[in-house]
């Protein structure tokens, strides 16, 4: 997946970030910011017992990419959605299994060049 991060724009180095400093950040209103949680399972702050959110750099790097889906490349909330779903997807999917034929070319390679030393 891409940099979420757009150019210039610097997350501070903590733990966890209040949702004013999110919105600092991001540049969005914090009525956005919960919307989008609801929307969007990567965003998914911690509460504090008060009931305050208190989002992880994780959160704000997912913020700030949904931000360049929904505003910059002009994805509708449902292609955005789908977009990080897929993108999900093959970061978690396996490699595919090499072909069976392709393994045996390359070890019979290996023992041709094995036998003329």
């Amino acid at each position: 997946m891409e940099n979420p991060t757009p150019e210039g724009t610097q997350i501070p180095d903590k733990l966890y970030f209040k949702i004013g400093e999110v919105t600092d950040i991001t540049g969005l209103e914090s009525y956005v910011l919960r919307f989008w949680e609801s929307e969007f399972p990567a965003i998914a702050p911690k509460r504090t017992e008060s009931g305050q959110r208190l989002y992880r750099k994780s959160d704000v790097e997912s913020i700030l990419l949904i931000k360049n889906l929904l505003y910059v490349k002009k994805f509708t909330i449902e292609g955005a959605k789908k977009f990080l779903k897929d993108a999900g997807k093959q970061k978690k999917s396996p490699p595919p299994p090499a072909d069976i034929e392709e393994i045996r070319s390359e070890l019979l390679h290996i023992r041709n060049l094995l036998e003329d030393h």
